[in-house]
C-alpha cells in the first residue's frame, strides 16, 4: 500500500486553492499629537491659547460626543451599550441580518475600554524647586464608540473611535473575504461561499487575482470615506492643518483556503500532517527552524504533543 504524503494530497485532491487578505486591524492615528509638544503647539500655536491645559481638551469632547448622538438621530440608529464581556460578533451579526442596504450605518455600540490619552501632572525643576505643569501619557477608562456599517466595495466593517480627550485615537476593523465576495458579486461571478471564505467557483483564477488586488490604496481609500461621512473629533480647520488620521496595521491575518474533494481527503492531510511533523519538538529540529543552538545546559522543555481528544486534531510544539 502506497502512503500518500501530505505534498501529495494537496497536489492531487484540492479543487479551490485562495490566497487572501483575511481580518485586517487599523489604528488610525495623529503623528503630530503623539507628544505633549505636539499636544502644546496644537493649542498654543494651532488654536491660539493663551495657556495650555486639558480643560481646553473638554469642549472637543463634549462636541465630538454631541455630534455622535445627533448622527444617531438623524440616521435613526440605536445607541447598544455592551457589557463587560459580551460577544460583540455575535450581536453585530444578528442585525446585521435586518440591514437590506447596499451601504450605511446599521447601529453604534458603546463601551468602557482603555484608552491611551494626555493628562496634566506637576513637575519640579531639579536645580531650583520650581514647579511647572508637564503633560503625559495616561491610560484611563471611557467610552468608545463603535460603528458598525456596510460599506459597497467591503462590506461589513466597522470603526470605533475614543470620544475622550487627545489624541481620539480610532480603530478599523475589516475582512478581505467580504471585500471578495462585493467584488464577485459586482462582477456576476458565481460562487459558493463560506462562513468566511469562499468554497467553489467556476473562475478561481480571477476569484485570486480580486484577492490580490485588494491594496493598502483602497484600504486607506475606503478608511477616508467613511471618516468623510461619520462624526468627527477635528474641526475642518485643524485637518487642513495637517492633523489628520495616518493608518497603521495593528494586526494582521492572511488565510489559504484549501478545499478538498471530498471531506475523506482532508482527514488523510491532517493525519498525514501530524505524522510528518512528530519530531518538530526535537532539540536537533528547533535548531534547524530557528537556528538556535541547543545544548544539554539550554533551559526549558522540547517536546511534540498530539492533541486529539474533544478538540480538532492539533500538533503543538514546546520549545
Amino acid at each position: 500500500m502506497i502512503t500518500q504524503t501530505a505534498s501529495r494530497l494537496l497536489q492531487d485532491h484540492v479543487t479551490l486553492e485562495l490566497d487572501c487578505i483575511d481580518r485586517l486591524y487599523l489604528n488610525a492615528y495623529q503623528p503630530m499629537l503623539q507628544t505633549g509638544g505636539g499636544v502644546f503647539y496644537f493649542f498654543k500655536k494651532h488654536r491660539g491659547a493663551q495657556v495650555v491645559f486639558p480643560v481646553l481638551m473638554a469642549p472637543m469632547t463634549a462636541d465630538f460626543v454631541k455630534r455622535i448622538h445627533l448622527f444617531a438621530r438623524e440616521q435613526g440608529l440605536e445607541f447598544k451599550r455592551f457589557s463587560k464581556g459580551v460577544r460583540k460578533d455575535e450581536i453585530t451579526r444578528a442585525r446585521l441580518r435586518d440591514f437590506q442596504k447596499d451601504e450605511g450605518v446599521f447601529y453604534i455600540g458603546v463601551a468602557q475600554e482603555k484608552f491611551s490619552t494626555f493628562r496634566m501632572e506637576k513637575k519640579h525643576n531639579a536645580e531650583t524647586g520650581t514647579a511647572y505643569p508637564w503633560l503625559s501619557r495616561s491610560s484611563v477608562m471611557c467610552n468608545q464608540y463603535y460603528f458598525y456599517l456596510v460599506d459597497a466595495d467591503f462590506g461589513p466593517l466597522f470603526i470605533k473611535f475614543s470620544s475622550y480627550f487627545f489624541p481620539y485615537t480610532a480603530r478599523i476593523c475589516l475582512n478581505g473575504h467580504e471585500y471578495l465576495k462585493r467584488q464577485l458579486d459586482q462582477r456576476g461571478i458565481a460562487y459558493e461561499a463560506l462562513d468566511n471564505g469562499i468554497l467553489s467557483t467556476d473562475q478561481p483564477h480571477l476569484v485570486q487575482k480580486l484577492a490580490d488586488g485588494l491594496t493598502e490604496k483602497k484600504i486607506e481609500r475606503v478608511v477616508r470615506k467613511w471618516f468623510a461621512r461619520l462624526p468627527h473629533p477635528f474641526a475642518a480647520r485643524d485637518r487642513q492643518a495637517g492633523f489628520r488620521y495616518e493608518l497603521s496595521i495593528l494586526q494582521a491575518e492572511f488565510a489559504r483556503t484549501q478545499v478538498f474533494d471530498r471531506p475523506l481527503s482532508g482527514r488523510y492531510f491532517f493525519e498525514e500532517v501530524i505524522r510528518e511533523n512528530l519530531d518538530l519538538g526535537r532539540p536537533s529540529q528547533v535548531s534547524l527552524i530557528f537556528s538556535r543552538r541547543v545544548t544539554k545546559r539550554t533551559p526549558g522543555q522540547f517536546r511534540t504533543r498530539v492533541v486529539t481528544e474533544g478538540v480538532t486534531p492539533s500538533l503543538n510544539v514546546t520549545i
